[in-house]
């Protein structure tokens, strides 16, 4: 028989067995577009964090004060420890330890931010100037501050720029005084986007000279270190360095956390990506129930033709042949099944882009694959056993039942 002879045969069967035809597509396509959008979910979900985490770029480190073995867990996000990190200590490391050749000491804090009557909390960020170049920031009006120490306070503030709408509205901003807490602050500089972090949106927070932010917050020690390193150097060599130089600092105890990145990163996706496989093979447990489906639809069709059966036998069909004439339906019903999963996928992930507009939404080239084959496996494999029983008939016997 010709392939084209199969493949007609088959349709023509598919489509007087029509109702069963489709209940069996549904059934694949379900389990088709459910282990899809799974699998979607996860890469997105996976993207939207490591996108998160991009912003320390490739060439940076990032240093928090307080380790496991002081503090009896994580490292703290508060920036509280033990033992404060100094500007004189980050003063130090950057002249001292090979490599780095930036560094961004960080105050944060939450106050009352207020313009004449207007008045509302946001966030506060004492920075130097190193961390508006290694955060890749720029300004649409303005410019940010220059030329200042570590140590050196003074009242200048870049904002951002929901920041400005709401506090300044229409009126010209530059020159203008603010308020943060009872201190006073002249903006030079609006900042330009909304460069969001962590939760964290730039676009509503004040900028002030990391000295400054000190005063206002009343506090000696920093929140944390970003440092830029040459990337032509070992990282983890660099990492190493700071560490023992801050050992020195400290009077021979590591009680600070040097976080690398770039293995950071990789850590979190290959968990979340081990986190999707899994998901998605609990998913693919209904592609296993169709295929069950597949293999009792297949056996009511045997039982229903086996007069057709022992007439092709009689006719000089071979087994192999009729074989592969149940086979052939199986994998037709597979094709029909992907495709339409495939399209509800589709069609669920065009709602999902309009509805959670922070996730990058796509089906992976390697899900398609994988659950396509993974259908078209199951159903050959279900089918096999109804199409051998099919094939074993004898031509007399198959007649006389049907």
């Amino acid at each position: 028989m010709r392939l084209s002879d199969l493949l007609a045969f088959t349709v023509l069967t598919l489509r007087r067995q029509g109702f069963r035809s489709a209940m069996l597509v549904v059934s694949l396509a379900l389990g088709v577009a459910s282990t899809t959008l799974l699998v979607s979910l996860g890469e997105a979900a996976r993207g939207y964090v490591l996108g998160e985490f991009a912003f320390l770029g490739s060439d940076v480190v990032a240093v928090f004060p307080g380790r496991k073995s002081t503090t009896g867990g994580l490292p703290p996000i508060t920036g509280t420890a033990a033992r404060d990190i100094t500007l004189e200590e980050v003063d130090i490391v950057q002249r001292s330890v090979p490599g780095v050749v930036g560094v961004a000491p960080l105050v944060v804090g939450q106050a009352p931010i207020s313009f004449q009557s207007r008045e509302r909390e946001g966030l506060v960020l004492g920075v130097s100037e190193d961390f508006f170049r290694i955060r890749q920031l720029e300004v649409n009006q303005g410019s940010f501050w220059s030329g200042m120490g570590l140590e050196q306070s003074a009242p200048v503030a870049v904002i951002g720029e929901t920041l400005r709408d709401e506090l300044f509205g229409p009126r010209p901003v530059l020159g203008e005084w603010l308020r943060v807490r009872n201190y006073r602050f002249r903006v030079v500089g609006v900042l330009k986007g909304s460069a969001d972090s962590f939760g964290a949106n730039l676009a509503e927070a004040v900028f002030v000279p990391v000295a400054s932010a000190q005063q206002v917050f009343n506090v000696a020690g920093l929140f944390r270190l970003i440092m830029q390193v040459d990337p032509s150097r070992p990282r983890a060599r660099i990492v190493r360095d700071i560490e023992a130089r801050m050992t020195e600092l400290h009077d021979g105890e590591l009680d600070v956390t040097v976080v690398n990145p770039d293995a950071m990163v990789a850590s979190i996706s290959d968990i979340l990506r081990v986190m999707t496989l899994a998901v998605a093979g609990i998913a693919a447990i209904s592609l296993v129930v169709a295929g069950v489906l597949v293999m009792n639809l297949t056996l009511i069709s045997v039982q229903q033709r086996t007069a057709e059966i022992g007439l092709l036998k009689a006719l000089g069909a071979p087994a192999r042949q009729i074989r592969s004439l149940f086979i052939a339906e199986a994998i037709l019903l597979s094709l029909l099944g992907i495709a339409t999963g495939i399209a509800i996928a589709a069609a669920a992930l065009l709602i999902a882009r309009e509805t959670f507009t922070d996730l990058s939404w796509s089906i992976p080239w390697w899900a398609l694959l994988s659950v396509s084959a993974v259908t078209v496996l199951t159903a050959v494999v279900f089918a096999w056993r109804p199409a051998s029983r099919a094939a074993a008939l004898q031509p007399v016997a198959a007649l006389g039942r049907g």
